[in-house]
């Protein structure tokens, strides 16, 4: 996606500081976003609701509901990219948005050019993972995967994933039989912005691992070769059939 697609998409930021709402919001709209303010949680759920944005910055201190409360809602009925914006550098709160669900968190004070680069990285994997299908995917007897509905099946069971789980596990399984080094999934998961980022792909294996393995800590589908990456595992050959060669460029 070129730079210039991204114009007129809709940002949502909420954040109680009308000074730094005042400084995204002429960011935003110098590279052509078009920018929607909310000023606490309430407001931000009912903004949600009345413009539809294609993404969310949201602020973890607001005045009424935080922003961890904020981001809850939003999970529980949709799956909008939220970018977390906090003054706080501890790394509890950091996984504790992504865990909830958010797709990033930018820790202030932060620079004009770093928010605008990070909104754009999660618009282009987000674009990217909805326009791509590859039908059902029988794995074993335990787990299928039908990428054409999004949704994942362990035991029978529907299991939810959050939007960067599923593209995390979208490209291991496109890959399956090869090993994938750390830098090409920050890379085509994440971005190039987040190459010193090396520790969000550790994260999100462990949340994938506890929600598709039946053992997190003997894995069979997502496997670990150590110092290099993780490789998924080779289920067309072991059902006998050939192996797809990966694409580990796209």
């Amino acid at each position: 996606m070129s730079e210039n697609q991204f114009a007129n998409r809709r940002i949502l930021v909420v954040d109680d500081e009308e000074r730094i709402t005042r400084f995204i919001r002429l960011n935003l709209e110098h590279d052509g976003f078009q920018v929607e303010e909310a000023f606490n949680g309430q407001k931000a759920l009912d903004r949600l609701r009345e413009t539809l944005p294609d993404l969310v910055l949201l602020d973890v201190m607001l005045p009424d509901l935080d922003g961890f409360e904020v981001l809850s809602m939003i999970r529980e009925s949709n799956d909008v990219p939220v970018i977390m914006l906090t003054a706080k550098g501890e790394e509890e709160d950091r996984i504790h948005g992504l865990e909830l669900g958010a797709d990033d968190y930018v820790t202030k004070p932060f620079s004009p050019r770093e928010l605008v680069s990070r909104v754009r990285a999660v618009l282009r994997r987000t674009v990217a993972a909805r326009g791509t299908t590859t039908g059902l995917i029988e794995v074993d007897t335990r787990l299928k995967i039908d990428f054409d509905r999004r949704e994942i099946w362990v035991d029978g069971n529907l299991v939810k994933l959050r939007p960067t789980e599923y593209r995390l596990l979208y490209h291991l399984v496109q890959n399956a039989g090869w090993v994938i080094s750390h830098d090409q999934i920050l890379a085509n998961v994440w971005g190039y912005e987040y190459r010193d980022e090396p520790h969000y792909v550790r994260l999100y294996v462990n949340y994938l691992r506890q929600k598709l393995e039946q053992d997190p800590a003997k894995p069979k589908y997502i496997l670990t070769e150590r110092g290099v990456g993780y490789r998924f595992v080779d289920y067309k050959r072991e059902k006998g059939s050939p192996t797809k060669a990966a694409k580990n460029g796209e």
